[in-house]
């Protein structure tokens, strides 16, 4: 579907995935309007992409009514989030002001100027411990930190606005973004970075401290964790298919992105050592409270309905875009 130039607002631009979809948003003809506070974000990157930022914050009404009708958008996708499990335990207020409320306000702002289609960035942290693997989009979900549940309240909340208001969503459950821009010009910079690729590549350049690995008793083949890690351009490319089934007039549903297959903490690093050429120095820790043996999403509706196939399915490939990504972003 051609976009004839229409304009997509995307709370949080500039983060991670955010700067993703704004590069593929441009590249399939639309015209991204990136809203971010650079609390998180990274200015640069935003610079970077071309595209007109908008800086405040989504709790600010006056701030988002202007930019609605500045732009007129068609659409909105929202990944102005925090994502920190641990952070959110010891600090939830701060979640549940940012997650719930602002994501809340954002809503109210859209519903005012008419704009009737959301795309959610989501978590398979919703789910908690799951009791199947594969996850599918049915499977119970009973989050299990202020994390999950403050992203399973707006999806109830995106619900209930599309059978009360007309607002249509798609949801989607991210498993573990990885990666990076495939060319090299953007990926992933956290402060303070919590994702396992990119600690090991910084043990690994030195730039960081030496990588801890969180128990290798758990019930799986090497003792450690398993969990499905999905490219960040196969995550943005199913962003653009939701927007998509939107603008053709699909209702609100919910999607998991996940490869289907999964890899431990000890295949990570060997994948890091393979692209690098270089030992990863670690050591093992205790277990963290919650942390499940498996999480594997069944990503086969996501496929069937949207007709998304992603690109990256080797650990290596994704492993080897960070690589690159990490040595030009450090200058090393």
């Amino acid at each position: 579907m051609k976009s004839s130039k229409q304009k997509i607002v995307v709370a949080g631009g500039a983060g991670y995935i955010g700067s993703q979809v704004v590069l593929d948003l441009k590249q399939s003809g639309y015209i991204p309007i990136v809203v971010d506070n650079f609390t998180m974000g990274n200015r640069d990157i935003a610079e970077r992409l071309g595209v007109e930022l908008c800086e405040g914050d989504l709790g600010n009404e006056r701030f988002i009514a202007e930019v609605f009708k500045q732009h007129n958008p068609i659409a909105v996708m929202h990944f102005a989030a925090y994502a920190m499990v641990g952070e959110s335990v010891t600090d939830p207020e701060k979640y549940y002001l940012n997650n719930v409320a602002m994501t809340l306000n954002l809503l109210s702002e859209m519903r005012k100027a008419g704009v009737t289609r959301f795309i959610f960035s989501s978590t398979c942290a919703t789910y908690g411990t799951p009791d199947q693997v594969p996850i599918n989009e049915v499977t119970r979900q009973e989050p299990i930190n202020p994390y999950g549940f403050s992203k399973l309240v707006i999806e109830r909340a995106l619900l209930d606005y599309a059978k009360a208001y007309g607002l249509q969503s798609v949801i989607f459950r991210y498993f573990n973004a990885a990666g990076a821009h495939p060319d090299g010009l953007i990926g992933e910079r956290h402060d303070p970075e919590t994702h396992l690729i990119p600690l090991a590549i910084a043990a690994v350049l030195g730039h960081g401290p030496e990588l801890k690995v969180f128990g290798d008793d758990y019930d799986t083949p090497d003792g450690t964790c398993i969990r499905d890690y999905i490219h960040v351009a196969d995550i943005s490319q199913a962003h653009i298919l939701g927007l998509e089934h939107l603008m053709r007039g699909g209702a609100t549903d919910v999607f998991n992105i996940g490869t289907e297959s999964g890899n431990s903490v000890h295949q990570v690093i060997s994948a890091v050592e393979a692209v690098s050429g270089k030992k990863v120095p670690y050591t093992v820790t205790a277990r963290r409270a919650g942390d499940p043996a498996r999480l594997i999403a069944d990503a086969s509706k996501l496929k069937k309905l949207l007709g998304w196939k992603p690109r990256f399915t080797e650990l290596s490939e994704i492993v080897g875009s960070a690589w690159r990504w990490h040595q030009k972003d450090r200058q090393v």
